[in-house]
């Protein structure tokens, strides 16, 4: 048994194991390097899984805060994860983010597996090192958002449809359909974006005749539904007096924000999606390709796209249920899908949502690659496609690479070698009496060379570049500002910062503690990334009235009255500096300011003319 796991089965190659084994070993150097320095990452997940840890409700309702005011704008799965690994081994770093990291090696070992069974070793030990090397993968898989999770869960979808497909059985249609409701629960209707892809192939190559087919994708339907659903109704059903408000949503349920913040408002920029394109660049077509994401996911998009349409074209008298023709349909479709939804998009947009497009791009290089060589040995007609391939792979990392010439200038000239090195290598393989192993050999070699240095560097600088975070969101290339609370790493390679845990000064916060008596918060702050700060730095629950984008109608004046009157909350602490806020927040902190009486900074230690003291204003409630 152990030598079969380390070995593989006696119909394996020797080397295809250990490449294996070496594939994953290198994605999981990349996604822990130095994680230990990264303290606790994202804030405001971090604070949601300290929570989780202290209160069992607020474990299940993803709560920010363990006294359960409001959850996070997304379901709890991957806060669930990190919750258990935390109560096993502790709250800290590793425990946030070793379940991440992995996640991201387990989706390359089910890509890995996935590819193989449809189009062999060669491709999917190329399909995982793709994968594994994808420069904002990498950078996902260092930090605690829900992302690492759902790839996971959309890669073992793929995984179990294939087998639904080479089987006809609808048990693994339907445990492709229970992957994705787990998807959905980490983060909503992005899961969805796989689903015409799997349907599609299923309907097109399973061996069902079609009644049936259309049968097992009505129940499959029906499986997706119930797996995805049933967190969201149980918290609806539940009385809003017993429930956290649910974070993204302007009426306190899950069902909001499944269809606004989450849903049409990612699509449209409706329900609080607008102006978020200049987080990955305006929307359109070319998105994909600009200077803020392209550095990311688009290396292989060019060659995936060429190995895709010529794939299916060779492959397009095999049998109907043909397994490497369906996997073609499956992965071409994943590709096509996100690429429209991510390009197009007028909502909320950040670089680090294409980690889903990356197992797609590997999967069609690995398999596409495969089928272009065989293609180009085989036939004369099919010799110019696959150098057409590595020309066109080389010529868009150059364009990548040289968009930062200052880091590391050599590099795109060794891939503009390579490049050469590898063609020339393909045509003089077809040449008459020039078809020996050594020089197709040395053209694999080199293709591969030419279209894995650029991920591979941006990749190493992500995880080896020892960049300082800053709040919020990747981008791609080498020390360049691209927009609100973002950093490059140098060198290209992207880390996924956490939110600035916005910790108060010892003397509030030791004001707060012998002021508190028995409320059941430590205090009230605006907005979600202050309270995460608070929670991390004390222990306490804090309530964040306007949620993650401080405009949540989570609090209103009643509530906020019914608190006081019941003495669970003490004092509100506000930003003396933050411009005119809308609705239910602009009604509390009118009244706040009306009705409370205002700490002077003193009393905590500190001068009202101090950079603290003159922002931050506190409110005592009773």
């Amino acid at each position: 048994m152990l030598r079969r796991l380390a070995l593989g089965g006696p119909e394996d190659p020797r080397w295809s194991r250990p490449a294996l084994w070496g594939v994953l070993l290198a994605a999981f150097v990349l996604y822990a390097w130095s994680l230990t320095s990264a303290g606790h990452a994202n804030a405001y997940y971090s604070a949601a899984v300290k929570s989780g840890t202290e209160s069992w409700k607020a474990f299940f309702f993803g709560s920010l805060d363990s006294e359960s005011f409001i959850t996070v704008d997304k379901p709890p799965m991957a806060l669930w994860v990190m919750g258990l690994f935390a109560r096993v081994l502790g709250f800290g770093t590793w425990s946030l983010m070793l379940p991440q990291v992995l996640a991201g090696v387990a989706a390359v070992a089910v890509l890995h597996a996935t590819v193989r069974r449809a189009a062999g070793l060669p491709a999917a030990l190329i399909a995982a090192g793709v994968l594994a090397l994808t420069p904002i993968t990498v950078a996902i898989n260092r930090e605690n958002a829900p992302d690492p999770l759902l790839v996971l869960f959309l890669v073992l979808a793929a995984w179990a449809c294939g087998r639904a497909i080479e089987t006809g059985r609808l048990t693994w249609l339907l445990a492709s359909a229970g992957f994705v409701g787990c998807g959905f629960n980490t983060k909503m209707l992005q899961a969805f974006v796989v689903v015409p892809a799997l349907a599609l192939a299923y309907l097109v190559a399973a061996r069902p005749d079609v009644p049936r087919r259309i049968w097992h994708l009505l129940a499959a339907g029906v499986a997706l539904a119930v797996s995805s659903s049933w967190w969201m109704v149980v918290v609806d059903l539940i009385p809003a007096a017993s429930r956290p408000f649910a974070g993204g949503s302007t009426d306190g349920t899950v069902w909001d924000v499944v269809i606004g913040f989450n849903g049409l408002g990612r699509i449209l920029g409706e329900g609080g999606g607008s102006g978020g394109g200049s987080f990955g660049g305006a929307a359109g077509a070319g998105r994909l390709f600009n200077d803020i994401v392209g550095g990311q996911i688009s290396w292989l998009l060019p060659f995936a796209v060429l190995a895709l349409v010529a794939g299916l074209v060779l492959l397009r008298k095999r049998p109907r249920t043909d397994p490497a023709r369906a996997a073609l349909v499956l992965w071409g479709g994943w590709l096509a899908v996100h690429h429209v939804v991510f390009s197009f998009a007028g909502g909320v947009f950040h670089p680090y949502y294409t980690t889903a497009l990356a197992p797609a791009i590997a999967a069609l290089a690995g398999s596409g690659g495969v089928l272009l060589y065989g293609a180009y040995r085989r036939s004369v007609g099919w010799s110019w496609v696959l150098p057409v391939g590595v020309v066109a792979t080389g010529a868009w990392s150059f364009v990548l690479l040289n968009r930062t010439p200052e880091w590391n200038p050599w590099l795109r000239w060794v891939v503009v070698a390579a490049t050469a090195v590898a063609v020339a290598a393909l045509v003089a393989a077809r040449l008459p009496g020039r078809r020996g192993r050594g020089i197709a050999v040395a053209s694999v070699a080199f293709t591969l060379v030419t279209a894995l240095a650029g991920p591979g560097a941006y990749a190493s600088a992500t995880a080896f570049g020892g960049a300082k975070d800053s709040y919020g969101n990747a981008l791609a290339g080498p020390s360049m500002e691209q927009g609100p609370g973002m950093r490059q790493t140098g060198g290209g390679g992207v880390r996924m910062a956490g939110g600035p845990a916005a910790a108060l000064s010892p003397g509030l916060i030791g004001y707060l503690h012998r002021n508190r008596g028995d409320a059941r918060w430590l205090v009230a702050v605006s907005g979600a990334q202050q309270a995460a700060g608070i929670i991390l730095s004390t222990g306490e629950p804090v309530i964040a009235m306007g949620g993650f984008t401080g405009q949540d109608p989570a609090m209103t004046v009643a509530k906020l009255q019914d608190y006081i009157r019941n003495g669970e909350l003490r004092h509100i602490l506000l930003n003396a500096s933050a411009g005119p806020r809308k609705g239910a927040i602009s009604a509390v902190t009118a009244w706040v300011r009306q009705n409370g009486a205002l700490v002077d900074a003193g009393e905590y230690g500190e001068s009202p003319s101090s950079s603290t003291g003159a922002e931050q204003q506190l409110y005592r409630l009773s």
